[in-house]
This record gives structure tokens, sequence and C-alpha cells, in this order.
């Protein structure tokens, strides 16, 4: 999934505004010029005609008859030229303008994607995710061992790894990520980088915390007249790129929840959907907390990925005050 239909419909008629503005700013320039040079729309009102003219003198045999249609058109816009930069405008003043020159505004450059269409999908793409503000300042490169030491220091290193991975094969392979160890050691962040750069690449990626999204969804089996949006809400939850739940365990556990979330993993899994999960919750107290069929699916095609040591943001925060005394 990149971006549905809808998305991309809306994307396309911002680029037909784009291009209706600059022709209604050609137009406003073009008669402000005409109406200084009066030569200037005649010789514009002849260059459609040229075509014509040189074909029948040809026709007639005329030794006059320039060379070629481009002879004349070029010697047309030499004169514009000269007419424009005289009365004081730039050469360029009846040029069409473009938002982006490449594409010339249409989102495409033959049948690939311009650079700034795959920027607006990027945006719809973050705006949609819930990452947007996660994910300022976010990447691979961000992240520092400073606050990791000795098997803390292993854990993070073989987790980065994985990650870095994950993204490298995306486009080739299935695999998904469960993260898990104490509080404040960094598998939320390792989670936004990948997602920060599968969404930069292009693919689709959608961000919740354990408890938004199993809010969400009992609120669309439980409200009267939302199951419409609750089987649209599913529909990008099952087929996304890539689905992270963050802080698992965080939400209010029961019966519900539990089938929820094996729904969710199982048809995901159909689609080859990858997934990431991170959480506080040792595999033991996911065992107990969950079903054993959970247990099982998270267990046998999750790439395991521990996080330990001391809470990061503290650490901050301690040597902020030391630094500060």
């Amino acid at each position: 999934m990149s971006l549905n239909k809808e998305q991309y419909d809306r994307i396309m008629t911002e680029y037909a505004g784009i291009r209706d503005r600059h022709r209604r700013e050609l137009e406003k320039r073009r008669t402000r010029a005409y109406a200084r040079i009066p030569e200037l729309q005649q010789l514009e009102d002849r260059t459609p005609s040229l075509a014509v003219d040189l074909l029948r003198k040809r026709l007639a045999q005329d030794p006059a008859a320039p060379l070629s249609f481009r002879e004349t058109a070029d010697r047309i816009s030499r004169r514009r030229t000269e007419l424009l930069t005289q009365n004081g405008f730039p050469a360029d003043y009846l040029e069409m303008t473009w938002d982006c020159p490449d594409c010339r505004d249409t989102g495409y450059i033959g049948r690939e994607k311009c650079h700034c269409l795959r920027r607006r999908e990027t945006a719809v793409l973050y705006d949609q995710s819930n990452l947007e503000t996660l994910a300022a300042g976010a990447g691979f490169a961000s992240l520092s061992e400073e606050y990791y030491s000795g098997e803390d220091l292993e854990h993070f290193r073989s987790a980065l790894r994985t990650c870095r991975l994950f993204v490298r094969d995306f486009p080739r392979e299935h695999r998904n990520i469960y993260l898990y160890g104490t509080v404040g050691t960094g598998k939320t962040m390792l989670s936004v980088c990948v997602a920060r750069a599968l969404i930069e690449q292009g693919y689709s990626v959608l961000y919740f915390s354990a408890a938004s999204l199993f809010d969400r969804l009992a609120d669309g089996v439980f409200s009267s007249g939302a199951r419409d949006d609750l089987r649209e809400f599913t529909r990008d939850l099952y087929s996304c790129d890539l689905l992270i739940i963050d802080d698992l365990g965080t939400e209010y556990t029961n019966a519900f929840v539990a089938s929820q979330l094996f729904s969710c993993i199982s048809e995901r899994a159909l689609n080859r959907r990858s997934t990431i999960i991170s959480t506080n919750l040792s595999l033991r107290e996911l065992q107990a907390r969950y079903s054993d069929r959970i247990f099982s699916r998270i267990t046998s095609s999750y790439e395991m990925c521990k996080l330990s040591g001391k809470d990061i943001r503290l650490q901050k925060r301690r040597r902020g005050h030391g630094r500060r005394s």
C-alpha cells in the first residue's frame, strides 16, 4: 500500500490548481506587456499562422520563403525579447513559470514520478502515520551509544543492526521485529528510525501506541454507526506496508484486546505485511498477559530484540542538571 486513490487524486488536483495559477499569472503578465507594447501582441498573433504561411509559400515555390518554420520562429522570438527588454521587462517575462520546472507541475517525468511528487506523497504518509512529531530529528545517524555499556551496549548494537537490515531488505523480505526490555532504553526511537527511513522511500507506515490502537478499534466495534469507518480503518491497518504498535502492555488488556491483537498480527501475516511491536513486557509477562497463540505467533515469526539499561530520558535529565549547576 502507498497512497490510496483519494489521497492520490487530492495531490493530482493540487497539481492542476498549481498549473491553473501559473496560467492565470502568465495571462496577467501578457495583458500588462501588450498594453505597453502593441507591436508585441502583433508578433504573438502572427506566430500561429507561421506554419501555414510557410507551407503556402513553398507550394507556390516562392523564392522568398524562409528555410524553415524554426528560422522564422527564432527571428520572432529574438524580436520579442528585444521589445520586452527595451521596455523594462525581463527577457523571460512571457514564459510560463512552474513550481517544479522538472515535471512542469504534473508530478511525472515521462512515466517516472518526479521528486516533487515523492515529497508530497511522503508528507501525506507522515501525516497518516501519526509519526510527524515523533520522527522530527529521528534517524539512525542520530542514535548514540553513549547511554549504554557492557551487555546493554551489546543489546543495543544487536537491535540497531537488526533494524538497519530490516530497512535494507524491506523491498524483498517480509520480516517482523519485537523490541522488548526495560523502560526508556530506546525501543520507540529505533522503531521510529525504521519508520522514517521507509516513509522516505515511499512506503506507507502506520504508528499507534497500543492504548490508542485498541481504543480506536473498540470505538469502531461498539459505537453505533461506526462500522463503515471501522472497515476502512482495519483495511489500512491490515494492508499498510509497516505497522508499528508501541508500548504493548500499557493498554487495559481484556479478551477483546487479545482477540484484536491476534487478528491484527494474523491478518498482516497473511497479507505478508511487516509489523514492529515494542513493549516493556518480558517474554514471560507477554505469555502470561496474552493468549498462548499470540505468544507462539510472535516468538515464532518475529525477530526478538532485547534492550536493557538505565532510562535514557532520566540520564539526559541528570546530565542536563549537572551542566547547569
